[in-house]
């Protein structure tokens, strides 16, 4: 195993040299530390604000004192955090809240593991926040902060058009003409130009239309939604409706838990619609430059049959997706192969091969959603794992969502709860869950699975399906009914040997064995995230743009939503709760740099 970069321990009760505090008032505590926190802000005494922290504490600040995404870990560099930013900042007016949902409380996440976790809000130079705030209890009835979180919301003096800011004008006649304009771009040229209609996209436009940043969504398919709705059939999201909600717009209380891939396509269209989006679809960037000296792009649009425009715009936003181009395995003698060979993203339905014989190499979502699908069928499939898989049942999926994506709790909030804590912490809490949930509430399956010889982990480090997200983006398998039928001999497995080649009739294995396939599905992942902007820009700005996706030495996501090393480009990636909450971050980043109030050569820390 290599050297896991985030080595830290939890301040269990044990290391802290003290016993369960469950007499304690939440509300007293964190009204006692806020206040203390509050003065040194206010007098600027960084000593004194990283007193208030464990000597190895965190500060994780998501645009509210760095314009960018960033973990500081320990008294010393949070200090250094501090006094490169905190004056520049402004940072004041921290108020507790004590509203249901955000009230202090004692939280105890194992037995031998208590915090007590306080919100507030706070006012800087330019916005508001939210920030969390987890507190540990020490010798002497003392309590000091092992993570806080600070969260910028809003804009002070560019609010999101919202509820009583929305357009009061009554309209006569005059708004599907006004529509066609504003969507045609007749009188001007949009500030952002976002590639890719998928939910990204289409979140990320509409967060920046409500704060008054003109923006146009580019996407080479004919309709909206057609990223989604061009998947296999048997495509449906593995999470919960909870956790997959729309920005402004939320899923009726009638919609399924689990939505459809063509049930959701169809709600990002009416979402750009309802939304007032402006999308251009079956359109093309077929030509970039990038001006250095007045940061903004020239960008050449064919748009399908309607022409071709020219376009001067200050950003473009890729929404293309998490991976880049449909990755396959180059294995010898294809040619040879006398049935059809087809990556994930190609394949449609099994109810075009009924009465054949089917191969799906992969072992993750896609693949396990497909290979049911062919089951479902009555297709003879055989899945074919190239490595082990962490796989996880829904239920215990949406137990480990549901604490705070559920019905009554506000999404905002429940954002705010899910990415309070810094990757280290996450990391080590799951290290300890992901083994109890496989030792409990999953071992029937997994042991199961292992039976039939299915190789199974607990992801990277032993920390589950996040480590694989947010470091891979894959790796791991949301059973919806896929593992019963591999237990069940339905789904067939084959691994322990290398493909070596095609056959006339299948694939070839090292270890001399023959599978014989009518087709084979490659469910093989995607490639990297910036082959579509390399497309659209060119080599020279692709080499100046970090990784993206993955994590930083910090445990940030690198690359998204957060500047990626060149002006003026942006990525726009994950899932639909990642896309709802950063979108918004990244709309904020954008209006501050057009309104002046971003820099980035004046952050430094």
């Amino acid at each position: 195993m290599a050297t896991d970069p985030f080595p830290q321990r939890l301040p269990t009760l044990d290391r802290l040299g003290v016993t369960d505090p469950s007499n304690v008032s939440p509300s007293e505590v964190a009204t006692e530390w806020l206040n203390a926190f509050s003065a040194a802000i206010a007098q600027s005494d960084t000593a004194a604000v990283t007193d208030l922290f464990l000597e190895d504490g965190f500060w994780k600040d998501v645009i509210a004192l760095t314009w960018d995404f960033r973990t500081f870990e320990g008294r010393k560099d949070i200090k250094k955090l501090l006094d490169a930013r905190l004056t520049a900042t402004g940072l004041h007016e921290l108020c507790l809240l004590q509203e249901p949902l955000n009230e202090p409380a004692l939280q105890k996440v194992y037995h031998d593991f208590v915090w007590l976790r306080l919100c507030f809000g706070f006012t800087t130079k330019h916005g508001k926040g939210t920030g969390v705030v987890y507190l540990v209890p020490l010798p002497g009835s003392k309590w000091k902060a092992y993570t806080l979180l600070t969260c910028l919301d809003a804009l002070t003096d560019f609010p999101q058009k919202l509820g009583p800011l929305r357009s009061k004008e009554a309209d006569h006649g005059s708004w599907e003409e006004k529509r066609r304009q504003e969507t045609e771009f007749s009188n001007n040229d949009p500030t952002v130009i976002v590639i890719g209609a998928g939910h990204s996209g289409l979140e990320t436009a509409a967060r920046l239309k409500y704060i008054g940043v003109p923006t146009l969504v580019i996407d080479k398919k004919p309709r909206v939604g057609d990223s989604w709705r061009d998947r296999y059939k048997a495509l449906c999201l593995h999470d919960t409706i909870w956790y997959n909600q729309t920005p402004y717009l939320n899923f009726p209380p009638t919609w399924p838990v689990y939505t459809p891939a063509a049930k959701l396509a169809d709600w990002l269209e009416g979402y750009a619609n309802f939304l007032e989006l402006d999308v251009w679809t079956a359109s093309t960037i077929t030509k970039t430059s990038w001006n250095n000296s007045t940061k903004t792009w020239t960008v050449e649009v064919n748009r399908g049959g309607k022409g071709t425009r020219i376009l001067t715009v200050k950003h473009l936003v890729f929404a293309t997706g998490s991976g880049g181009r449909p990755k396959v395995p180059d294995i010898p003698g294809k040619a040879n192969f006398k049935g059809s060979a087809v990556h994930s993203s190609e394949f449609k339905s099994a109810a075009n091969h009924i009465g054949k014989k089917a191969i799906v190499v992969g072992c993750c979502n896609s693949a396990h959603d497909i290979a049911q699908d062919f089951c479902t069928h009555g297709v003879d499939i055989t899945m074919y794992q190239r490595s082990s898989t962490f796989v996880i049942s829904t239920e215990s999926v949406a137990a480990m969502l549901g604490a705070v994506y559920k019905d009554d709790f506000p999404t905002e909030l429940a954002d705010t709860y899910n990415t309070s804590l810094p990757w280290a912490v996450v990391r080590r809490l799951h290290q300890r869950m992901v083994p109890m949930v496989a030792e409990t509430a999953d071992k029937e399956i997994l042991d199961g699975l292992a039976k039939v010889g299915f190789k199974t982990n607990l992801g990277i480090h032993g920390a589950g399906i996040m480590s694989l997200f947010l470091e891979r983006g894959g790796g791991y398998y949301i059973d919806t009914g896929a593992s019963k039928s591999i237990i069940d001999g339905g789904i067939k497995i084959k691994n322990g040997s290398a493909i070596e080649s095609y056959t006339d009739n299948g694939l070839r294995f090292a270890d001399g064995t023959e599978l014989q396939a009518d087709i084979i599905v490659f469910a093989t992942g995607y490639g990297d995230p910036r082959d579509f902007m390399r497309e659209v820009c060119g080599d020279e700005v692709a080499s100046k743009i970090t990784r993206v996706w993955g994590l930083d030495e910090e445990g940030q996501s690198a690359g998204v939503w957060r500047y990626c090393g060149h002006d003026g480009v942006w990525f726009a990636n994950g899932n639909l709760a990642l896309s709802r909450f950063h979108s918004l971050h990244l709309a904020l980043q954008i209006k501050a740099i057009e309104e002046g109030i971003l820099n980035r050569a004046d952050v430094v820390i």
